[in-house]
């Protein structure tokens, strides 16, 4: 491109400010163009060390830019891109994507028909050693199984704990149930089916799929054990032998920077698919409904 692509921020939260507005404003492809949220004293305080507009209204924000990038609750970035998508911006999307399966659809509907970028900040598919770990998998295949577990205490203290959605019924599955069934998705193949799920004490989800070719795997995810440090490991198992990948320390500003890079190239190309474009998105958010269906 020959300018950088004028990006938006939607939503002035600790991931907003740590990872969305830094990211946006250091990568040589992109500038943090405007900043909009509903406390107008939270998108000053932001987009000031930035030199990026304040918005009063997405209308104004969408007016100013190219893409727009969403660091906000589910069920508000599902009603607020919809809008975006609409009027032709190219949307970077949070996890989950929505609040529910109705409203992922009618995202990725407007997505669709717009015929716009988008992707979702699956924070470790961007990684260096995801993306190593996952062709190594592809390039020997055979595998039979795998699982991961997730365990930590993020919902019991730090900068995440206060915010509603996370602590909302069943938080840990929204939180980090999409970056954990992803990863199994990408290593396995696709999840054709969950065949169980339960949630016991300290929100511990255990859930069970099948994927397509016979492979299955497990999810162990709870962010209410007050474990330190924090475990995050996914393996797979076969006749290749038995593979780990562990969580990246410090990784989510190098894979937001990767996410850009791709998204840009996108634009550039004029692309609209991607791995973890909306679609991915989707289809994660209709396993997170049956998983919490299952359970209940």
């Amino acid at each position: 491109m020959d300018e950088p692509l004028r990006v938006g921020l939607v939503g002035a939260g600790p991931w907003a400010r740590t990872v969305h507005a830094p990211g946006l404003a250091d990568h040589p492809a992109t500038r943090l163009t405007a900043v909009f949220t509903r406390r107008a004293e939270a998108a000053r305080e932001l987009a000031q060390p930035y030199d990026a507009d304040v918005c009063t209204s997405l209308d104004d924000l969408l007016g100013r830019v190219d893409a727009v990038a969403f660091a906000v609750p589910p069920a508000t970035q599902a009603e607020l891109a919809v809008e975006a998508a609409g009027a032709g911006k190219h949307l970077i999307l949070e996890k989950p994507i929505a609040a529910d399966v109705a409203g992922a659809e009618r995202l990725a509907e407007a997505v669709s028909t717009a015929g716009v970028a988008s992707l979702v900040m699956l924070t470790l598919r961007y990684a260096t050693a995801t993306r190593d770990w996952l062709a190594g998998l592809a390039a020997a295949g055979a595998w039979s199984g795998g699982g991961v577990r997730w365990l930590s205490g993020g919902l019991l203290g730090g900068p995440y704990a206060s915010s509603p959605w996370r602590q909302a019924d069943g938080g840990t599955l929204a939180d980090v149930g999409p970056h954990a069934f992803d990863l199994l998705d990408a290593a396995l193949g696709g999840i054709e089916r969950v065949t169980s799920a339960h949630r016991g004490p300290h929100d511990l989800w255990h859930v069970v799929f099948e994927h397509e070719g016979g492979a299955l795997s497990s999810a162990t995810l709870s962010l209410r054990m007050p474990l330190r440090p924090t475990v995050v490991e996914f393996v797979v198992y076969g006749e290749h032998g038995y593979r780990t990948l562990g969580r990246q320390d410090g990784g989510a500003g190098q894979s937001f920077t990767a996410m850009l890079d791709d998204f840009a190239a996108m634009i550039d190309t004029g692309t609209t698919t991607h791995p973890c474009d909306v679609r991915r998105g989707l289809h994660l958010q209709r396993l997170l409904e049956t998983a919490r269906s299952l359970a209940a």
